[in-house]
């Protein structure tokens, strides 16, 4: 299964985060408590981000309170109510680099370049996901609280 979920997220087009680079950050406990960057994510854009299987490509695993949405997956935990589980700053972490909390994830690191192995040329030195992106589906997935 890992292998099928490497190849679906490698096969994924070029996400807006070109010629991004990872932005400082600091781990406290479980979390990634200060925003990525000083502008505040936008969570409209976040949803689409989510939604969009060309970009984060987040409905391979997980599924959402989106009626709309067909073909969810369920190798992930679900994001209904994510946004009252887990803090903004815990959110942030799980999206950066899930492998700080579980070596074992399988959730790739969508805004880590350093230590990765089977990349994607499209990928190499850049993240997944700008940190403009980060704060944007933080934004989103923090409104989710049922």
């Amino acid at each position: 299964m890992r292998a099928a979920l490497a190849l679906l997220l490698c096969a994924t087009p070029v996400s807006l985060s070109v010629g991004a680079e990872v932005a400082p950050f600091v781990v406290t406990g479980d979390a990634i408590e200060a925003p990525l960057l000083a502008m505040p994510g936008d969570a409209a854009r976040g949803e689409a981000i989510v939604k969009n299987r060309e970009t984060a490509n987040c409905l391979i695993c997980h599924s959402i309170p989106d009626a709309r949405e067909r073909f969810m997956g369920d190798l992930g935990p679900a994001l209904a109510g994510v946004g009252a589980r887990l803090t903004p700053g815990q959110i942030r972490l799980r999206l950066v680099d899930p492998t700080r909390l579980n070596p074992s994830a399988i959730m790739p690191a969508y805004h880590r370049t350093e230590g990765l192995r089977h990349v994607d040329a499209r990928y190499l030195g850049r993240p997944v996901l700008s940190a403009m992106e980060i704060e944007d589906v933080v934004a989103y997935l923090a409104r989710l609280k049922e």
